[in-house]
């Protein structure tokens, strides 16, 4: 069954659209609207999430009788700043006329704009006043110390409107904070008469409206006592002292957006075919916190998804640039192709899904945070686990930054002492440190992973963590140290494929392609998945070995891969099997990519020897012996001399 159409908003102001599911404020829409009509300069001022713009749009403007008033559309002074004319007059005519392209009103000012529009009277024949309604005033009133020119010619063309004007009626929308910046201006605003109208938190009675009254369009209702039990919890809180002692205050009022957020939350947490929302609904479903930081993820998963990144990275995204050390909302500007570092397109999808609020000042696009008390959720520290998992997701597609901070954050956001989660993201730390070289601390990292999950007997992490070790010596040219770790992580873990895998290729390198070859059956045998790093060198090594057949078996499975050193071992191995053409133009591919590698010339020098090419052949054995991308395991450095001597 498809469930009823959602009569909540959200965290999303509601728009004159919504009239007839906007309640709990009929008095102040009323109040507000009479006296916006009556009064030169009406400020409306409250606190964030108060609901200002929802009380205009939704409560105010509905109730303007447009045979009565002269009502210009809803605005907010977003500068723009083009070659002539003020960059605030500009944003607030283009908002007054959206539907005039920039260039028409580029220039004009406030006043010459009033006069062109046609004079609209009522039905006694009298001039209609004329309403203007700017909000979020807060963004023209606090400016840069540089713009302050241009505000200050803005607010004089304001009032010199106003003063030309009898019948211009002017509101302006708030944030309380900031209704001190205002009062300088009252009087030049406003000459003829002024008022302020404060808009508070919902009291019980309102937010009660505001949570059943939406439903009368739907076939669903609050049964007795249950939407009183939502109330009275959003109407207190848990305070809890540095000794412990738990504390239940409750408040008089409620803010409309926890309002919003809850019975959104409660209403998308229903039976479709459910009917009557009952007491037990409310006691079991309604948790604010909850259900912000589950609004929060469900959009972070999203954009995730659809951008290919990770959850863990946008939210970190988020928390690091958007919110203060302090706790409060930070404002980011919108750079060319980033955001505060992140693609402009996923700031964009966050914005569409109402987690960031984007708004234009000084003519720069900035984002902050749609509302404080996302604030919280977004801080909320998801479960370490999670987290670990962005990490490996980001190091997997060689995002080392964004895996290393990942990595930290789960380690902060952990219950002290876990070992699980600081194991693995020393592991995590440790791959970062390897791909910037920086040997030293990927060891240490390593060791330290192997400790805690010694600590713990997970066994195979011991392993994963001392093969991590053994490569990072590898790495360094400490062959003998490398290949004691990685005999070290079998004994901890003798299954291990990947321990399988790294001692093979330590033994190749050492010069043992036997041994190598029994180890890298082990790997192949072990894994679960087709283990192409271990049919590679185990096909090339065959190859080496003039075992042609089993060589064409392993390094046919790869030829996805198409690595140089692949390329050059088939050649060898349809050399060895008389199929000399097709053996010739592998190993010129393989010459084509790996041209400083000496696995690759030895192997392409041995084809060259078999189509009878003696030059060649000794050419490349003599570039072969001088290679270090890489260099030549000692036993094809023996074939390799071996090759050129024969040559010569």
């Amino acid at each position: 069954m498809t469930p009823p159409i959602a009569p909540y908003v959200g965290l999303r102001p509601y728009q004159e659209a919504d009239h007839d599911l906007f309640f709990g404020r009929d008095r102040e829409a009323r109040e507000l609207a009479i006296m916006w009509q009556a009064t030169g300069l009406t400020v409306l001022y409250g606190a964030s999430g108060s609901g200002k713009t929802s009380l205009l749009q939704a409560g105010v403007v509905p109730r303007i009788e447009t045979t009565r008033a002269d009502l210009l559309p809803l605005t907010r002074v977003r500068p723009y700043r083009t070659a002539q004319g003020n960059p605030y007059v500009l944003g607030l005519l283009s908002g007054l006329a959206p539907e005039q392209p920039m260039e028409a009103l580029a220039g004009w000012t406030i006043s010459e704009f009033l006069k062109a529009r046609p004079e609209r009277r009522d039905r006694y024949g009298d001039p209609m006043p004329v309403l203007i309604a700017i909000d979020q005033a807060e963004e023209f009133l606090v400016v840069p110390p540089h713009h302050e020119n241009d505000r200050d010619a803005f607010l004089g063309e304001l009032a010199k409107a106003v003063a030309e004007n009898d019948g211009l009626h002017l509101l302006l929308a708030l944030r309380e904070e900031h209704l001190a910046n205002v009062l300088p201006h009252e009087r030049s605003l406003g000459p003829g008469s002024r008022s302020r109208f404060h808009l508070p938190p919902l009291t019980r009675t309102a937010a009660l409206d505001a949570v059943t009254r939406p439903l009368e369009r739907t076939t669903r209702f609050f049964a007795p006592g249950a939407a009183e039990l939502l109330i009275d919890d959003l109407r207190s809180a848990t305070f809890v002292n540095d000794e412990g002692t738990i504390s239940r205050v409750e408040t008089k009022t409620v803010e409309p957006v926890q309002v919003q957020v809850v019975c959104s939350a409660l209403w998308s947490s229903l039976e479709p075919d459910l009917r009557e929302i009952s007491v037990e609904h409310v006691r079991l479903r309604v948790d604010v916190d909850r259900f912000l930081v589950g609004f929060c993820r469900r959009m972070l998963e999203q954009v995730a998804t659809e951008f290919e990144r990770t959850p863990g990275e946008i939210r970190h995204w988020l928390r690091s640039s958007f919110i203060t050390e302090h706790g409060t909302r930070n404002s980011v500007y919108q750079g060319l192709h980033e955001t505060a570092g992140m693609p402009n397109e996923i700031a964009a999808a966050l914005e569409s899904r109402h987690i960031l609020r984007g708004e234009y000042r000084l003519g720069i696009r900035w984002y902050e945070l749609q509302h404080d008390r996302l604030i919280s959720a977004i801080r909320t520290i998801a479960p370490p686990a999670e987290i670990l998992e962005d990490a490996r997701q980001a190091l997997a597609r060689a995002d080392f930054e964004t895996a290393r901070r990942l990595a930290d954050e789960a380690v902060r956001g952990t219950v002290l002492g876990d070992a699980r989660v600081e194991g693995e993201a020393h592991l995590i730390q440790g791959e970062v440190a390897v791909a910037h070289k920086d040997f030293a601390a990927a060891r240490s990292d390593f060791e330290q992973a192997a400790e805690a999950f010694a600590g713990l007997q997970q066994f195979d992490k011991v392993a994963d963590a001392l093969v991590a070790d053994g490569r990072t010596c590898m790495a360094q040219g400490d062959y003998r140290r490398g290949m004691d770790q990685l005999t070290s992580a079998l004994n901890w873990m003798p299954n291990h494929p990947m321990a399988h895998l790294a001692l093979g290729q330590a033994l190749w390198r050492s010069g043992q392609p036997g041994a190598a070859l029994a180890l890298l059956n082990g790997a192949v045998a072990l894994s679960k998945g087709p283990a192409p790093d271990a049919l590679e060198l185990r096909g090339q090594i065959l190859a080496d070995l003039g075992r042609s057949g089993e060589a064409l078996r392993d390094l046919n499975r790869v030829r996805h891969h198409q690595q140089p050193g692949t390329l050059a071992a088939r050649g060898l191995a349809l050399a060895a099997d008389g199929r000399l053409d097709a053996a010739e133009q592998e190993v010129l591919d393989a010459l084509a990519v790996g041209a400083d590698s000496g696995p690759v010339l030895v192997r392409s020098a041995r084809v060259y020897a078999y189509l009878g090419r003696r030059a060649r052949a000794e050419e490349l054995a003599r570039r072969a012996l001088r290679a270090v991308n890489p260099a030549l395991p000692p036993h094809l450095r023996t074939l390799a001399g071996e090759l050129a001597r024969s040559s010569a």
